[in-house]
């Protein structure tokens, strides 16, 4: 099987256009990023078949679902794919129970590739089944939702902002099962969002959209860390370093994470030793020094000077750092980069504290 998703679009809607021509990964979560009006959900659509465009074509991992050169087209029904807007959707007048075999009945039993059990399982869902619709939370509705379009055995799961309509407390309560259906399935999936936590904690690779334009894409950490790109994350800018605990400090409730070409001390939020993690470190959470002295500060580690870039504010600069095989941003004054004097191949040591370790 080819793996990938290879997909083009090109639509007009009174004034706005979309243009997108793209080659993804056939596995993974994948973030389409951007401002509202960007062109995020109707690509999503695009992909659904639920807005047929000219000049289309759409390959899942060696499947063609479209391609007007060759006048194939399948159906929105036609297309192994699960979706879940904002909204869970749910028949109010059907159980959990059922509104999950609903999902079901749309897919022979030969074919089905998530069995129900497993989906509650992963959903933590299992304590829900007979409720009905109106006696759930929203953060409830929303994973039983998820567990609806994981019983159609989709090869292409599309979620379009599904944490927007809950409010933060609901939200956290939620993210782990995504982290959760993001290390335990292969099946590829089309995350539309617009915040930087939801894209840090789940993203493989992104996608960024402006005014209906893809204004670039590709790996995580590689997009996270540009300084070329107009759309950034604002105060949340930073970086996603992947690693291992290897190490916890139970007298001082620290865990000590090992990446490729260093270490970092962080909050013990109870992950074993050996378990891989992501941590996210934000730019205004980074200072840099000349030399390396005693402080406060739990993290201190040599870093070189790659490169530096305008932020949102003129009074900012954003600088990239190579620490060992990863990168970090720090959010500095100018007038801080030029006492320091820093230009790119300087030899630095950067701090982070670890209470702001995310």
């Amino acid at each position: 099987m080819n793996e990938g998703i290879a997909a083009r679009f090109h639509a007009r809607c009174g004034q706005f256009a979309l243009s997108a021509d793209l080659q993804l990964p056939g596995r993974g979560i994948i973030a389409l990023f951007g401002p509202s009006g960007s062109g995020k959900t109707t690509l999503l659509r695009c992909v659904a078949g639920l807005q047929r465009v000219k000049d289309a074509r759409l390959v899942v991992n060696g499947d063609c679902w479209q391609d007007d050169d060759r006048r194939i087209f399948l159906p929105s029904h036609r297309r192994p794919l699960g979706y879940v807007f904002q909204e869970s959707n749910l028949f109010a007048h059907l159980s959990v129970r059922r509104n999950l075999e609903y999902g079901m009945r749309r897919v022979p039993s030969a074919q089905r590739c998530v069995a129900r059990d497993r989906a509650i399982e992963l959903l933590g869902i299992g304590h829900l089944l007979e409720r009905m619709p109106a006696g759930l939370s929203g953060g409830e509705r929303q994973r039983v939702g998820i567990a609806r379009a994981l019983m159609t055995s989709p090869r292409l799961l599309l979620l379009d902002e599904p944490l927007a309509a809950l409010d933060t407390a609901r939200k956290r309560e939620i993210l782990p099962y995504l982290e959760r259906l993001h290390e335990e399935l292969s099946i590829p999936m089309l995350y539309v969002s617009h915040s930087p936590e939801e894209v840090a904690k789940l993203a493989d690779h992104i996608v960024v959209l402006e005014a209906g334009r893809v204004l670039a894409e590709g790996p995580l950490a590689e997009m996270l860390v540009r300084l070329d790109l107009p759309v950034r994350f604002g105060d949340d800018a930073g970086v996603v370093l992947e690693g291992a605990v290897v190490e916890r400090d139970a007298q001082w409730h620290l865990a000590r994470v090992d990446f490729g070409g260093g270490c970092l001390w962080v909050r013990d939020i109870g992950a074993a030793v050996h378990r891989r993690v992501r941590v996210r470190i934000l730019a205004r959470d980074v200072s840099i020094a000349l030399a390396r002295f005693a402080s406060s500060i739990v993290n201190t580690l040599p870093a070189t000077v790659v490169a530096h870039g305008d932020d949102d504010h003129p009074a900012l600069v954003l600088v990239r750092l190579r620490v060992g095989s990863g990168s970090l941003l720090a959010r500095l004054t100018r007038q801080s980069a030029a006492r320091l004097g820093l230009v790119a191949g300087m030899s630095v040591w950067v701090q982070i504290k670890a209470v702001a370790l995310l």
